[in-house]
């Protein structure tokens, strides 16, 4: 098993225990009070792409070998001449070949294009707590940076608040309570993606949504995730809660209604529920019967409206993987989002987070081969997203490399919910009358963030832009959780320019999966990226023969 560091000397950076491989703790708490890297980026923003301490250190790298398989152990390519994509109206000139030139929008859709200023969109926001409760500073946060936000699925279906007549959902105040506060602040860039499962079909989510938004919402479909191969869980501590889900037709473990159960609970034996989705598909036992159920399920989507579909699949085999590319292809959708083993959660069983399904790099991989093999066979690839452990600015360019020319944006879910949890804390301090709506914990600034300032314009590097962006009236109403995903999203903006300026790639459509090579023999082999030192070795010897 890969170690990882605990602390980044150089970045000043450091983890509770042992990270994963996207540089996050295993366990990441809303309380938190530092300093992982996603953290301290949410308050310093892309300075922390440089080492601390600049004139009294130098500073050497200690990732220089690679062990194992995964995108820890893919290296991005640099080149010494040459400049690709240059935006229209800039030349080849040096002054113009610089790094805050390079194009990092994107888009994906068919007939209705999706535009994003960064090509990064958050995990499935759902109806885990921590979701609804920082749920202001994700969407305002989202809708800032110009990226699209996925609320989660079963949103509807714990609201106690919400309606569901014979006919489907009538009202659904936290539903809508989500969608509004994206819209609140969206200017064209980003979007609205609503997740559907099972207990969402059935509750009629898509009919309530078509009717009220019409084309303002992007549908998900879900076949899975990375993080698990069962449905969605939440866990609720109050046994009337428990009842109430159950009645609403959800699986609740242990069975609330059960009398020894109820004794149990009375005498904090038993203290919490698990409430669980179903499975999808198990009416269905072959892949054909699959492509049929999924082709008429889309059809109906479009008949009642919608005009943008998107999938989200999990870690699962090759099989489910090439039926989850196809299907999207043949279906027409706008995005398929493909969840490698690895990714977080807010509720998975632990040990089979541990030892379910295709790690993030072997199924990109394969999920890339599917792809272009679609594409030889003159069909039209869907706009791909790539998810399951990504953080950092790296981890940006090396997905999107690898899944060239398909993959349009790197989907992350823990990592962007950092700066609200970060953010709400922080203005808790600052706001005590707030601090329960809030759900901050602190009551006063712990010393890494005075560290950093003692007052908010101080605190955050991304304040400014955000007020230039909303006007200074309306920044009393934008949350500090949404400044600091601000700051964290401009690091990784510029991080990923930079990657891109020394590949030479000045727009994202101009990066290759050439742009990778991989750290071990394994990865190579594992990936199709060519082992470092044979990559371009074919054009260095020419050079040497002194054929130029």
């Amino acid at each position: 098993m890969i170690q990882w560091t605990k602390h980044n000397d150089a970045l000043g950076t450091a983890n509770r225990g042992v990270p994963c491989e996207s540089g996050l703790c295993t366990l990441c708490r809303a309380d938190c009070k530092g300093k992982c890297e996603t953290w301290l980026s949410s308050l310093i923003g892309r300075k922390l792409l440089y080492p601390r301490d600049y004139s009294l250190t130098t500073a050497g790298s200690s990732n220089v070998t690679s062990v194992g398989i995964g995108y820890h152990a893919l290296r991005i390519q640099g080149y010494a001449y040459g400049a690709n994509g240059l935006p229209p109206g800039l030349s080849n000139d040096p002054d113009d070949c610089i790094f805050p030139n390079v194009n990092i929008e994107t888009s994906f859709g068919g007939k209705i294009k999706t535009k994003c200023r960064i090509p990064i969109m958050t995990g499935a926001l759902g109806s885990t707590f921590i979701a609804a409760h920082y749920w202001d500073s994700f969407a305002v946060g989202a809708a800032l940076c110009g990226i699209p936000i996925v609320i989660g699925e079963n949103v509807v279906g714990v609201d106690r608040e919400s309606t569901l007549g014979s006919n489907g959902v009538t009202n659904a105040p936290e539903l809508d309570r989500r969608i509004n506060m994206f819209m609140r602040y969206y200017d064209g860039y980003g979007a609205i993606i609503v997740q559907m499962n099972v207990e969402d079909t059935r509750n009629g989510v898509a009919e309530y949504l078509i009717k009220k938004y019409g084309d303002e919402i992007i549908l998900e479909l879900k076949w899975g995730q990375g993080a698990k191969d069962i449905g969605g869980e939440i866990q609720v501590t109050s046994l009337d809660y428990a009842q109430f889900l159950k009645k609403r037709g959800y699986v609740v473990d242990p069975d609330p209604t059960d009398p020894t159960v109820q004794e149990a609970f009375k005498n904090r034996a038993i203290t919490s529920f698990a409430r669980h989705s179903r499975l999808g598909g198990t009416n269905l036992d072959t892949a054909a019967k699959v492509k049929d159920d999924f082709m008429t399920a889309v059809a109906h989507l479009h008949k009642i409206g919608y005009k943008r579909i998107s999938l989200k699949t999990g870690a699962y085999g090759m099989e489910a993987l090439a039926m989850s590319i196809r299907l999207a292809a043949d279906a027409g959708l706008d995005l398929l989002t493909i969840d490698g083993a690895g990714g977080g959660t807010g509720m998975s069983p632990w040990n089979m987070m541990e030892h379910w399904g295709v790690p993030s790099l072997p199924l990109h991989a394969k999920a890339s081969e599917y792809c272009k093999l679609l594409e030889d066979a003159g069909c039209k690839v869907p706009a791909i997203s790539f998810a399951g452990g990504f953080a950092r600015e790296d981890h940006l360019f090396k997905a999107l490399a690898l899944g060239a020319p398909y993959a349009k944006l790197v989907c992350m879910g823990r990592a962007p919910m950092i700066p609200g949890y970060l953010g709400s804390n922080i203005q808790g301090v600052f706001q005590p009358e707030k601090r329960a709506a809030l759900h901050g914990h602190w009551e006063e600034l712990p010393s890494s963030v005075t560290a950093v300032g003692t007052y908010p314009e101080e605190i955050f590097s991304g304040w400014e832009a955000v007020k230039k962006k909303v006007g200074a009236d309306e920044m009393k109403n934008i949350p500090f959780g949404a400044v600091a995903m601000y700051g964290y999203a401009d690091k990784l903006a510029c991080g990923l320019q930079q990657f891109m300026a020394g590949a030479r790639k000045f727009s994202l459509s101009e990066i290759t999966r050439d742009d990778l090579m991989a750290a071990n023999r394994e990865t190579a082999q594992e990936t199709g990226i060519a082992y470092m030192t044979d990559a371009l070795d074919e054009k260095a010897k020419k050079i040497i023969k002194g054929k130029f």
